[in-house]
């Protein structure tokens, strides 16, 4: 005889077969978009003697100075792959990533089922649980966060979070010793929308612990079930505090979100939440990177849409806490919202990315599940699908789940290549300058300079002030040999951003393919001012000395570079070039 922890355990080695299957096409998945200013850039995860700085200096994040925020566990597992793999190979990222995502979808469904078991104890919920995991697992959204490796942070927040949750609720004896704290501290230090915990947990405690208690009188505020939520919250809303002030206190005064007009983006975020929940159920037009604007005024078809939407589905939520069977939907939605907050409330570069559903729709589906499950308990019997009638439930969930693992694959290819992914965001965010920009890129690293500058065109119509795109129409035509014409784009993004390192590097670089080496070495100079952390422009200063055969300069700035990144064989490398000649 088969008993019900046998089939789950069945049923969850196919499952993870469907995972592995789903996922065998991304191991391979070049580095992306962001990875390029933490990753591939970023010389500290060179060295694994660089981990206690990576806790200490938050300059270790990224090689530039506007996104050197504070995550350094996020920091330290880079710099772990790097030192398995012997160096940027992408597999061994990709392997990290995908171990932690089966960790966390194996505790999703152990909360699953301690949610769904608080209010009804059965012996379907472990099948329930297990779908729900399931969907999650193979939903085409979480595809951009398993592959987009600087975007593993929202896995380990989604990993804390959960792994918090079902610390306090299957180990109720150790919750005075703090202990389901310690994987949402750690989720804090990988990136500060952990703390959106404690609000999840508070609604947990009102939904299903204080409410199971007797009803005070109205009078007796301090024994109501909202007291007793945060009451029993306390000690993780302390923890999101002190995150908070720890990231402030720690994260460079040079980091900038990015974003604008912090009306226009709040204005936007309902509608934003609309898409969102939309995309849970019906994933199509996902994209790297989006091309919605944020709303000019309040005062137009979908910035109103979507405060209806949210004004339903936050009366919707309340609505559902009220009646007991409904609380797990309720549950998964007030998570869903609450995991949107920090990025909701916080203006950004862009209104909105795929990955910021992540940890949400860890609620969602939830949610949707137990929903689900309700509504064929009411209505299976009108049916009339005779011996079908058992067979339909496990028969939609198959075909849901392989829909999803479809769509899944299928966003894994796209994420492929830089050419892949970029031309995904082309033909799906045709008013994103920064895709057309990026698709033009993957054009000009193949030599075609010209088909590189007609996207670089056309990206300036939608960002025509942005100086990185300066920077590379004056390289596409300076791989035209139209000379005046990439010196006049270098300087046009000197003009925009005179604070920025960056342009300051590569209009350096171009000089010294001009052979106008003593502006080439004022620029760089330049550059280290503004930023003595750019590694490339200390690099290329130091060839620039090499060549020229100035070995007092060189040796100095070879010495400073040596004290600011430990280990590093940049000077080395150019040493050993110089006896090669």
């Amino acid at each position: 005889m088969i008993t019900p922890g046998r089939r789950i355990l069945g049923l969850s080695v196919l499952l993870f077969a469907a995972l592995l299957a789903t996922y065998s096409n991304h191991f391979q998945n070049s580095f992306h978009f962001d990875d390029w200013h933490t990753v591939t850039g970023n010389p500290w995860i060179r060295n694994l003697g660089n981990l206690p700085r990576f806790f200490t200096d938050s300059r270790t994040m990224s090689v530039l100075p506007a996104s050197q925020s504070y995550r350094p566990l996020l920091t330290a597992s880079l710099a772990l792959d790097y030192r398995l793999g012997g160096g940027l190979k992408a597999l061994y990222f990709h392997a990290s990533t995908f171990f932690w995502y089966v960790l966390l979808l194996v505790l999703m469904f152990f909360l699953f089922h301690s949610v769904m078991q608080r209010i009804e104890p059965r012996e379907r919920n472990a099948y329930l649980a297990l779908f729900a995991a399931g969907w999650f697992a193979l939903h085409p959204v979480s595809v951009e966060t398993v592959n987009y490796v600087i975007q593993r942070a929202d896995l380990y927040v989604a990993l804390g979070v959960v792994a918090g949750m079902v610390l306090y609720i299957r180990f109720p004896g150790a919750r005075k010793w703090g202990l389901y704290l310690v994987p949402v501290a750690l989720a804090g230090l990988a990136k500060l929308t952990a703390v959106m915990f404690p609000a999840i947990l508070a609604v947990y405690i009102y939904l299903f612990e204080a409410a199971d208690g007797p009803t005070p009188p109205v009078a007796s505020w301090k024994k109501s079930r909202a007291w007793t939520a945060f009451r029993g919250a306390a000690p993780a809303f302390l923890l999101a505090a002190g995150n908070c002030l720890l990231t402030s206190a720690m994260t460079q005064k040079t980091f900038n979100a990015g974003g604008a007009s912090l009306y226009r983006y709040l204005i936007t975020q309902p509608r934003v939440t609309l898409h969102y929940f939309f995309s849970f159920f019906l994933p199509i037009g996902l994209t790297a990177d989006t091309d919605r604007p944020a709303f000019e005024g309040f005062w137009n078809e979908d910035a109103i849409l979507g405060v209806v939407f949210l004004a339903v589905l936050v009366g919707g939520a309340v609505y559902l806490s009220r009646r007991r069977p409904l609380r797990p939907i309720a549950f998964g939605v007030w998570w869903f919202l609450l995991a949107l907050v920090p990025t909701a409330a916080m203006p950004l570069a862009e209104v909105e990315n795929d990955h910021r559903m992540f940890a949400p729709f860890a609620g969602l589906v939830l949610s949707a599940t137990w929903g689900a499950a309700l509504l064929w308990d009411r209505f299976a019997g009108r049916l009339r699908l005779g011996r079908f009638q058992a067979a339909t439930p496990w028969a939609a969930a198959v075909c849901l789940l392989a829909a999803c693992a479809a769509g899944a694959y299928h966003r894994n290819e796209v994420w492929r290549t830089e050419e892949t992914l970029w031309l995904d965001v082309v033909q799906k965010s045709p008013r994103n300058g920064r895709g057309l920009m990026n698709y033009g890129l993957t054009r000009m690293s193949k030599g075609d300079y010209q088909g590189a500058l007609d996207y670089f065109t056309r990206a300036q119509a939608y960002t025509p002030n942005y100086s990185i795109l300066e920077v590379n129409l004056g390289i596409a035509f300076s791989g035209l040999k139209r000379v005046a014409e990439a010196e006049s784009h270098f300087r046009r993004a000197l003009e925009l951003a005179p604070a920025d390192a960056v342009p300051k590097y590569y209009y350096a670089r171009w000089l010294r393919e001009q052979d106008r080496i003593p502006e080439c070495i004022r620029y760089l100079r330049e550059s280290l001012q503004q930023d003595p952390l750019h590694h490339d422009a200390r690099a290329l200063l130091m060839e620039v000395y090499a060549q020229a055969g100035n070995w007092g300069e060189f040796g100095g700035l070879a010495e400073e570079t040596q004290r600011l990144f430990p280990g590093d064989t940049v000077a080395a490398d150019i040493l050993s070039w110089k006896k090669s000649r």
